[in-house]
């Protein structure tokens, strides 16, 4: 493989190829991204979700608790 990119031109292995393999690979690349992103708004969605519950309980709880020493 080194014998084959020896002998190019530097604008065909640093421009060219990555060009190939982009349009090549283009989708995969852009459908991998959008699962990865997707998958860390959901992460952070639920993160959000189960802190705002325990904040909730925790506060209905310590009220409820401080009532009944009334």
């Amino acid at each position: 493989m080194r014998e084959i990119f020896a002998g190019l031109p530097w604008w065909v292995k640093w421009v060219a190829v990555p060009v190939i393999a982009l349009v090549v690979f283009g989708g995969l690349i852009a459908s991998v991204v959008g699962f990865v992103i997707g998958l860390l708004f959901k992460v952070l969605v639920f993160v959000a979700l189960a802190g705002g519950l325990i904040y909730v309980v925790r506060k209905f709880t310590t009220s409820s608790s401080s009532r009944g020493d009334w």
